[in-house]
């Protein structure tokens, strides 16, 4: 039995300290300080892995081979070979951009996250010190540079024979165009990640990723078109042509087609479009800002509806 003094003693020993609390992990929220190093880290490692397995070597190669033979074979109809012309060259290859960017881009990037989560590797990456939005940012960035390096690789040799026959001044409007193409591919590209993000499955978001092609690249025009003729450009009454003209910035195609149909006055007449077409909506300025928002928000979009 203890005694006395040796209870009291034990009642004054103070009691052995608790060991530290872990720091909570960093809450993933929209919030959050976004962190450049883990998201660097992840677009190095799409753009590295494009590169590795030659995707921005064949993709070049594609646009390389049928944009030279476009230029060079073009006017052989007329009896003639080469650049006649820099306003139809472009008119020309604004067909093919229009028809292959967008594809491309929609393949590129629609397993982009719904991919990692079917082969289980969307835990262990989040798992990592990468948030979300570090994520999806990240490999839209990896992404859209292995985009943006194929697409002006495979044009660059337009360039030399246009700068060949014209000088400066051939190279200033084919630099436009090339910029908007590239402008073109990041919008499809933010557009496939949002698909990635909304789809169940690989084969969900391919279906969602032809079915996106067909309709902006294909239908739209044919539509709103078709729509026109047949209550005779007056659609009730509140949506006359010039109206409905402006329907044509919810097509990110169509805002290239107009940034570059505006640009030169030969090409503005080869497109039948461009008698449809309001001037107002010939500003480069106001086309630039509606293909920044086509880039914007649904690259917002996915990252608001990006879950684990």
């Amino acid at each position: 039995m203890r005694s006395p003094v040796a209870a009291a003693a034990a009642a004054e020993k103070p009691a052995p300290a608790l060991p530290p609390t872990l720091p909570a992990p960093q809450a993933d929220a929209p919030t959050a300080r976004l962190q450049w190093r883990p998201l660097l880290a992840v677009a190095h490692k799409e753009f590295s892995d494009r590169l590795r397995n030659r995707w921005v070597l064949a993709v070049s190669a594609v646009f390389a081979a049928f944009s030279l033979a476009i230029t060079w074979f073009g006017g052989a109809s007329q009896g003639l070979i080469g650049p006649g012309s820099l306003e139809l060259t472009i008119a020309s290859l604004v067909s093919l951009v229009i028809y292959l960017i967008p594809l491309i881009a929609l393949l590129l990037g629609f397993d982009s996250i719904v991919g990692e989560r079917e082969r289980g590797s969307l835990d262990l990456l989040l798992a990592l010190p990468v948030t979300r939005i570090e994520l999806l940012l990240g490999k839209y960035l990896g992404l859209a540079l292995a985009l943006a390096v194929a697409t002006l690789l495979g044009l660059a040799g337009v360039a030399v024979l246009l700068y060949s026959r014209f000088g400066q001044a051939g190279l200033y409007h084919y630099g436009g165009f090339m910029l908007s193409a590239v402008l073109l591919g990041l919008a499809f590209l933010s557009l496939a990640m949002l698909l990635s993000t909304l789809a169940r499955d690989r084969a969900h978001a391919s279906g969602l990723a032809i079915a996106t092609w067909f309709v902006l690249v294909l239908a739209f025009d044919l539509l709103l078109l078709g729509l026109l003729v047949a209550t005779g450009g007056d659609l009730g009454g509140w949506l006359d042509g010039d109206r409905a003209a402006w329907l044509l910035l919810l097509n990110p195609a169509d805002v290239f087609r107009i940034l570059n149909v505006f640009s030169l006055d030969d090409v503005r007449r080869t497109y039948g479009l461009a008698s449809l077409v309001p001037s107002a909506l010939g500003n480069p300025w106001l086309m630039g800002s509606a293909m920044a928002a086509w880039i914007g928000l649904p690259l917002a979009l996915a990252s608001w509806r990006f879950k684990p």
